[in-house]
């Protein structure tokens, strides 16, 4: 398959989160996804701490026309995809640039600071108002909340995918998607996350 011409070659997109989120898996389906697309992808992951809980940052740099590096040189994102939102700002402040866009999940998951009170986590007007100065565009979604609602949070990868789609920086296409969750999660999963990833779409188409 010939792949659509990208924005920028290589596209680089970051996934960031905690441990335990999930992003480790959603950059792996979606770099399967986008080289069944006939793009050469190269992911590289970093780990701010072993255990649940720690900073997850996973580099997936996208081409049509060959493989790079796997880690995103500082300040050269052109997407980051958070499913922890003070994560997405860390993030932004090194590999961050005023061109690119970020799509975040609302959902705070606090320190061990913030839970003794040592600590103060933002509030969401703080979050926008710093997003707003870092970055060209974003977007928040309830992937947490909507993820809940259909029955595990683990959805909430997922339905950021979705979301992601529907910005259109991408070349996210759904029918290969599916094939790829057969693949990775298996055929009978592949319904419920399809409604995860049609939740997150309708949720910024």
């Amino acid at each position: 398959m010939e792949a659509a011409k990208l924005a920028s070659d290589p596209y680089n997109l970051i996934i960031t989160g905690v441990g335990g989120q999930g992003n480790v898996m959603a950059s792996r389906v979606l770099g399967n996804l986008l080289a069944r697309q006939g793009y050469f992808v190269t992911i590289g992951e970093t780990f701010g701490a072993t255990q649940r809980g720690g900073s997850v940052m996973s580099h997936v740099r996208i081409s049509s026309r060959g493989t790079w590096s796997p880690l995103i040189p500082k300040g050269k994102a052109h997407v980051v995809v958070a499913l922890e939102p003070t994560e997405a700002l860390r993030v932004l402040a090194e590999y961050g640039n005023p061109e690119t866009r970020v799509l975040s999940n609302t959902r705070p998951i606090y320190s061990v600071g913030v839970i003794c009170g040592e600590q103060n986590y933002p509030s969401r007007e703080d979050l926008e108002k710093w997003m707003a100065e870092m970055t060209a565009r974003y977007w928040f979604v309830n992937a947490t909340e909507e993820a809940m609602r259909m029955g595990s949070p683990m959805f909430g990868n997922i339905i950021l995918i979705g979301a992601l789609a529907a910005t259109g920086l991408l070349p996210i296409e759904r029918e290969a998607f599916g094939r790829v969750l057969a693949e990775s999660l298996g055929p009978e999963k592949v319904e419920t996350n399809l409604a995860a990833y049609d939740k997150g779409f309708r949720m910024i188409a």
